[in-house]
């Protein structure tokens, strides 16, 4: 006996104005941003300016994915279309990775080999970089975070209000000593924390790609709640995944006592898997176990949970 619940994504983005709005001030400060970078010879404006490319990026293709994720399941594309935004969260990650990669070598070069900085041409432009990151952080804050790609987007605004306050002290620093290696330090804190939400982003959506269960639904703990069920002697085949962000599965064969109400246990089982574990997505094929095995459900009923 099977069973699933269709998954429901959300209707054409909600968030879609936000996030394009995001994207408009995002671009429109990195340009001027790489301007003043490039005329005042500054690599902690110029490393906060390729992040804040990623962060474009990652947000357009965010609204690429997600459009994407929202065309129904189809032909082959029985799930339809939403790892679409888990492949665009990797190629998001893969490329702040490169970035935070770039900076770390040209911020070793500038330690070795200084260049004068104009520092009272940084403190403005990282103080504005303050406040339009933080409100671009705002924008995305109301926005879905359930995505991957959205919420991968989120994390990579907070890194750079970080950076940009890092800047900026840097340059205050460098006002008052005169000390432009402070210059490429602060770009090394950038480098960092782009490397650590590349990392987060490549980790995420590589547990995706190799269908691991989710965090929320571990498989021992999801077997043992299945066979500790009133009436279930024996589950097996037990596979629990993600499809895309917010769409956990399972898929398990659970055997019963004879007699049992093969239905009703199945209604049971999917409401504990849905309060419990949060899948609602579950295809649960339940049975009686063989006429003549009554000796066997106590031992199968201490918590019997495998792959037969």
């Amino acid at each position: 006996m099977t069973h699933g619940h269709d998954h429901h994504h959300p209707g054409p983005d909600a968030d879609t104005r936000l996030l394009l709005v995001a994207l408009g001030v995002v671009l429109a400060f990195t340009a001027l941003e790489l301007l003043v970078g490039i005329v005042a010879d500054s690599l902690a404006l110029l490393a906060d300016a390729g992040h804040m490319l990623t962060d474009a990026s990652a947000l357009a293709i965010a609204l690429v994915a997600a459009r994407a994720a929202s065309r129904p399941p189809r032909g082959p594309w029985t799930f339809g279309f939403g790892r679409a935004e888990i492949l665009a969260a990797q190629a998001n990650g893969v490329a702040l990775a490169l970035v935070g990669i770039w900076i770390t070598i040209e911020a070793v070069r500038r330690l070795l080999e200084p260049r004068d900085v104009d520092a009272a041409l940084v403190l403005p432009v990282s103080l504005a970089g303050i406040a339009i990151t933080g409100l671009v952080a705002a924008l995305l804050a109301r926005a879905e975070r359930r995505s991957l790609n959205i919420r991968g987007a989120y994390l990579h605004i907070l890194t750079d209000v970080a950076a940009f306050a890092g800047t900026a002290l840097a340059a205050v620093a460098i006002l008052l000593t005169g000390w432009n290696r402070l210059d490429p330090v602060a770009s090394l804190a950038v480098a960092a924390l782009a490397l650590w939400a590349a990392w987060t982003l490549v980790r995420d959506s590589g547990r995706i790609f190799l269908e691991a269960a989710p965090p929320s639904a571990p498989p021992g703990e999801v077997g043992e709640a299945i066979v500790a069920h009133p009436g279930v002697v024996e589950a097996h085949d037990l596979h629990v995944w993600t499809v895309t962000s917010g769409f956990p599965a399972l898929s398990a064969h659970v055997l019963v006592e004879p007699g049992a109400d093969c239905h009703r246990i199945r209604l049971e089982l999917e409401r504990v898997l849905r309060e419990r574990f949060d899948v609602e997505h579950t295809t649960l094929q339940v049975d009686h176990v063989g006429v003549g095995s009554g000796l066997s459900i106590e031992r199968n009923r201490q918590g019997n949970v495998g792959e037969h």
